[in-house]
Formats: C-alpha cells, structure tokens, sequence
C-alpha cells in the first residue's frame, strides 16, 4: 500500500481499506479464500455499498471476494465529474492491480453493475475468465420495467428513507420481498445511502450505454442469472442476453430483482459450480 491507501478494519465478513488510484479513493471490501482459484470480483447495483452483497459472499465459502464502494457510493467519494461504463472498467483493472491480482479474475455484475460487468468483460477478454450476469440486462437497448417501477428508481429515496422502502420494496423488488416484510427491515439495516452526485452520476453513467452491438463478440463463458418475478429488468432481458453471448446459458430463478440476497445460500453454491468447474472450450 502507498502512503496514501490504509486499512479500515473489518466490515463483517470483509477486510476492507481505502485505495487511492490517481487522486479517486476507493473503499474495497476483500473476503479472502482459497488461492487455487481465481478470485470473483463482483459489481454491485445502483446506490449499493458492499455490505449489501456480503451474505452471499459468505455463502460462496472459499471462493475469495472483492468488492468496491463505486465512486459516490458507501464510503468511496464522489469524483468530480461524471463517469462513464468504461471509465470505471479502467478503474477496476487498475485496482486489481494495485491490490496485488495480476492474473485473471472471474466477474459478478448485479443489475447496475452487470452492465459494468459486461463493459470489464468487453475491454479486458483476457483479465476476466468468467462471466456471471444478474438480474442486469444489455443497456438502454431493453425491455423496460413498467414506468410505476420506474418512477420509484430514479431518486435514492429508497436508501435514504426506510418507511419509504416498506412501502414500495415489495413492488419495486418482486419475488420474496411481496411475502415477507420482514426482509425489507433487514435490508435497509445495511444500507448506507448514496450521498450527492454519486447516484446521479451512476444514472449517467448508464444514459445512452448498450453492450447489443459487441454482445456477440464476448467468449467468456458465462452464466446469466435472472427471477422470474423481477420489476425492475424484466426476465425477456435475460434471455435476450443469453441468446447473444456466445457461451452462455441462463438459469431463472423463482424469486426477484434481489434473488443474490434472499436466496444468498442456494444461489452461492450454483456460482460456485460455475466458476470452479472444467474450462469450457471457447472457439
């Protein structure tokens, strides 16, 4: 670490310290695991601190972990301008270096962050090894959620105010949230709102974005995870990615948007699977 970079202390399941990278500090969250393996670095959705994904991380065992505060979000500041998709990638290569992972690494992209995921995968086909999409879908180019879903995404509220997130979780979120209250209590107890530009900068950062045009040129392999009761990215995006990456294939599942939540301990296993089973032949 430089002068600049230091240790935070743990975060649960995580070790966690601030990066410097050229002047943009970065919180990054590491769950350290078995070095036979490449490690997963996962990006998280819109206005989400890494807390949010840490049951699943867990449930992955001895798969290592990273994860990282986007710029504006948790506990990494806001940059001064705006970003965009690829941008970020950049930032996450050389994050990755800084932290000492030369070598290739598996990628987890969840809603906002899939988009991110498939740029990374675009820019760096060597860097990422494999390919795991949640609940995201390839861009502007997409079935769109119904506009009373979308009118509840567009402003942070839902991280700011915790009675506002009871009442619109359920609809917004689909699946297990519209069964269980109680779940929506549990996850506002992790959040840390966006603060300022940052979720602002997030939405610009997808304005105009679309993988369509090079989604065919991907050859990781890839899994494409979707519910089947999901508001905000409708399940025909899910398909749409799957029939256009070159090797991928799609497993829906019977919940919503936040499946890698509520189901953390029957979805981890299934990610690892894929991440640890024979390299499949890529032409």
């Amino acid at each position: 670490m430089t002068e600049t970079d230091y240790m935070t202390g743990p975060v649960g399941n995580f070790e966690t310290r601030m990066v410097d990278l050229d002047g943009q500090l970065l919180r990054v969250g590491i769950r350290h695991g078995c070095d036979a393996s490449p490690p997963l670095l996962i990006f998280n959705g819109i206005g989400a601190n890494l807390e949010l994904v840490e049951p699943f991380a867990v449930a992955l065992e001895d798969v290592e972990v990273i994860v990282f505060d986007i710029p504006g979000v948790g506990s990494s500041p806001a940059p001064v301008v705006p970003y965009r998709f690829s941008t970020l990638a950049v930032l996450a290569d050389k994050l990755l270096s800084k932290l000492g992972y030369d070598g290739p690494v598996d990628v987890l992209g969840v809603s906002w962050g899939g988009a991110l995921a498939q740029q990374f995968a675009h820019l760096y086909p060597v860097r990422c090894r494999r390919l795991i999409l949640a609940a995201t879908s390839p861009g502007v180019i997409m079935v769109p959620a119904r506009l009373s879903v979308l009118s509840k995404m567009i402003g942070p509220r839902r991280y700011t105010d915790p009675e506002y997130l009871q009442r619109v979780g359920a609809e917004i979120y689909g699946g297990a949230y519209r069964r269980d209250p109680s779940l929506l209590r549990e996850h506002s107890r992790h959040i840390q709102p966006p603060r300022g530009r940052g979720y602002v900068y997030q939405l610009l950062a997808a304005w105009g974005w679309s993988s369509l045009p090079w989604l065919g040129a991907l050859k990781q392999p890839t899994l494409v995870m979707h519910g089947s009761d999901d508001p905000i990215v409708p399940l025909k995006n899910a398909k749409i990615l799957a029939a256009r990456i070159r090797h991928a294939k799609l497993h829906v599942i019977d919940d919503g948007h936040l499946f890698l939540i509520t189901r953390a301990n029957e979805m981890a296993p299934l990610v690892r699977d894929f991440l640890l089973c024979e390299p499949c032949v890529v032409a």
